[in-house]
């Protein structure tokens, strides 16, 4: 039976054609790497190796159970799937709510990760929101999205933010409030207009600490 986390998902075990140690590894993620791959550049995949390793760190740091950390795993390998499509395609994957939106074609490349990866049969809604949230902020308390998200500001490749992936091994709640208030602060500073969404994660996360 199905687990909702998509095909070809049941056992485990390594693949020689991945690291052993990373989440590509594993039996039951490496297909969803494999295609991956043939989408995004190899810069990009880099950037996603990266990201799924260091969540899956966190969620081992913060003892997640099996399902919470394969949840995690196939959320961070699958979460800039969508992000070096040209913009024509995000906007039929995705198609824009808002002016933010039609402007700015990468916000929307979180949606439409979520509809590739639900064409690809994944069917578990931790993972499709963390893929989702993983632009504009996730639900306080979401423990998968979280972990990606905070991975994918601060994986070792960006170069910034260590503070906060350091955090994120004992404390990944305190971890994620920084993240955001990290991203609100980048974009406000660099005169970038922040999301409607990003700033409703934003504030929900103030009146809840």
């Amino acid at each position: 039976m199905s687990d909702g986390l998509g095909t070809d998902m049941q056992g485990e075990g390594p693949t020689s054609l991945f690291s052993r140690s990373g989440p590509c590894g594993r039996r039951s993620i490496a297909p969803y790497c494999e295609r991956v791959r043939s989408t995004v550049t190899a810069p990009r995949f880099e950037h996603i190796q990266r990201v799924a390793e260091l969540a899956e760190s966190i969620a081992r740091a913060n003892r997640f159970d099996e399902r919470e950390l394969r949840a995690t795993c196939l959320a961070a390998v699958l979460h800039d799937v969508a992000r070096d499509l040209p913009s024509d395609r995000m906007f039929t994957l995705a198609p824009p709510d808002c002016d933010l939106e039609r402007t700015n074609p990468l916000s929307l490349h979180g949606r439409a990760g979520r509809s590739i990866a639900r064409a690809w049969g994944v069917t578990d809604e931790r993972v499709l929101d963390a893929i989702e949230g993983h632009v504009f902020g996730v639900r306080y308390g979401d423990r998968v999205g979280m972990a990606v998200y905070v991975a994918d500001i601060s994986e070792p490749g960006r170069g910034v933010n260590a503070d906060i992936r350091e955090q994120a091994m004992h404390d990944l709640t305190r971890a994620y409030r920084r993240a955001v208030e990290a991203k609100v602060r980048y974009l406000r500073r660099c005169g970038k207009d922040v999301h409607p969404r990003t700033l409703k994660v934003h504030d929900e996360i103030s009146h809840a600490t």
